[in-house]
């Protein structure tokens, strides 16, 4: 799988314009040195020492799997290079499952949570940190106005003759610097900084991607308990009428005490049943008021309104188009492509580095004439920094951003293995859950008629009381695991969607799953 880099662009260094204040005839010819040597040399530094980024293999071997194998989906040849598309926007995807209370509160989470805020500040650092290495394509200029009155030593020289001195000192003056990029050290800083934004945009959508996924999943988690709870419910109330009846039954001499004593303790454990169920709906509740950025102790949500929750129908596609959204991957790509500019930023090192300087002003003793025509002082002239032992510091450097790149190949490599695997176990989930709730469903018709069976022949006489409890835990076990099924499905649905990188083509119209 090739994911394709995002275009960073430099500033046209032909383009760059190099400014000199207007001085007098006796330096110009200098001035004209300076700034023509300064253009030839930063014409011959068009290249940047370092590797060109090439973008690794997703998989070492060179061989993609030609389908995804456990969801039965047949899409051998259909594989393509990727083209990494996690900037587009993903929409409201939640909308999908036609629930008005989970899109409030993925509205919420959106605009209120705490983990998406922490992302976005470390986007804007990011962005930040870009700005901070272009701005070394361009002359760093500092003023430094000064006004003081001081006396010398009579002591300090031979010409003082004994004698001390008082006066004032008046400057106002400015000093410029600028680093010819020969060897494309400050570009390769930039392309870092640039990748590294890059990286930090796909971080931000990860986390958003994993706060709304996380809402919906603890939504249908407790909207499931909701459920369970509902039925806890009605079961204590019939679980109440059976001991009404065995109890009449008891008076009456046909029931004995035994019935009775076991029809009251199948009551008793279904209401022991229900603290527990609210507990674990508490507890859900107070997490997605967390996500949503709302304190536990006021939040709430509206009623049940899971009926009318659509289970989606998942559409079959190319599964590099799928993977292409995930942003966790394109965050990964451009990791790779910061840390090879690291290397040449730590290459750059070996080669001299070149400064034009810079420095020009008035000064004078007396602050009438300190704009004067003979106040004025300049000085221009370039500088050469030549790196001639440094104990192996430069070369550690060298193979420490080697080092880093390798191992951010190798997290690429590990991210795209598991979004394979994620898409595969959610693919998987979806077809098996499909099959297992069918199956529970069947199973839960033959539970109720067994229980209407034993009820009957119980009040016939025919059967023991235990035959109808026996009968009655079992209802209850596939009534509970249809509901857990369901939830599941919805809980699924929504990883499988995260896994995908949030959604899928609308347009497509086979499906599976349903």
């Amino acid at each position: 799988m090739k994911m394709k880099s995002k275009k960073l662009h430099a500033p046209n260094f032909q383009s760059l314009e190099i400014c000199a204040p207007s001085v007098s005839n006796h330096w110009e010819s200098t001035t004209r040195f300076a700034l023509a040597a300064g253009a030839a040399a930063l014409l011959a530094g068009c290249g940047s020492v370092g590797p060109d980024y090439h973008r690794p293999e997703a998989m070492p071997t060179n061989v993609m799997p030609v389908a995804f194998g456990d969801a039965a989906i047949t899409n051998a040849g259909e594989w393509k290079t990727a083209q990494p598309s996690a900037d587009i926007p993903r929409g409201a995807w939640w909308q999908v499952f036609n629930d008005a209370e989970l899109n409030r509160l993925e509205m919420l989470a959106t605009t209120n949570n705490q983990e998406l805020a922490v992302a976005l500040a470390n986007f804007e650092q990011a962005r930040a940190a870009a700005n901070l290495a272009r701005a070394d394509f361009y002359p760093q200029i500092n003023g430094a106005p000064s006004a003081s009155r001081q006396r010398t030593s009579a002591n300090a020289s031979p010409t003082a003759a004994g004698k001390s001195r008082t006066f004032n000192s008046y400057n106002v003056s400015a000093d410029a610097s600028w680093e010819v990029d020969l060897w494309g050290r400050v570009r390769r800083e930039v392309e870092s900084a640039n990748a590294k934004l890059a990286a930090s945009a796909d971080d931000l959508e990860a986390a958003k991607l994993a706060v709304q996924a996380e809402v919906a999943i603890d939504y249908f988690a407790l909207r499931a308990l909701d459920a369970k709870s509902a039925l806890f419910q009605e079961t204590v109330g019939a679980y109440q009428r059976a001991v009404e009846l065995t109890q009449s039954r008891h008076k009456n001499g046909v029931a004995t005490e035994l019935d009775v004593a076991q029809a009251e303790t199948q009551l008793k454990s279904a209401q022991a049943a229900i603290p527990a169920v609210d507990l674990q709906r508490a507890q859900l509740r107070h997490a997605l008021a967390v996500l949503c950025g709302k304190p536990a102790t006021t939040f709430a949500l509206t009623p049940d309104t899971v009926s009318s929750t659509n289970l989606p129908a998942i559409p079959l596609a190319v599964p590099s188009e799928w993977l292409e959204r995930r942003p966790d991957i394109a965050a990964a790509e451009r990791r790779m492509a910061a840390a090879n500019a690291d290397i040449g930023i730590a290459t750059a090192a070996f080669y001299p580095r070149l400064l034009l300087n810079g420095s020009g002003g008035f000064e004078s003793i007396s602050a009438s004439s300190l704009f004067d025509l003979p106040s004025r002082l300049w000085a221009i002239g370039p500088s050469l920094q030549v790196p001639l032992f440094t104990g192996g510091r430069t070369r550690a450097q060298i193979e420490s951003a080697k080092a880093a790149y390798d191992g951010t190949v190798a997290s690429y490599r590990q991210t795209v293995l598991s979004a394979f695997q994620e898409v595969e176990d959610q693919l998987a989930a979806q077809r098996f859950l499909a099959e297992q709730l069918e199956e529970e469903n069947a199973a839960l018709i033959f539970a109720r008629r067994t229980l209407e069976i034993s009820t009957n022949r119980y009040k016939s006489g025919v059967e023991a009381y235990l035959d109808v409890i026996t009968a009655q835990t079992t209802v209850l076990t596939h009534e509970q695991t249809v509901i857990q099924l369901r939830g599941q499905r919805l809980s699924m649905s929504v990883s499988l969607i995260k896994a995908l990188g949030a959604g899928w083509n609308r347009n497509l119209t086979s499906t599976i799953g349903k």
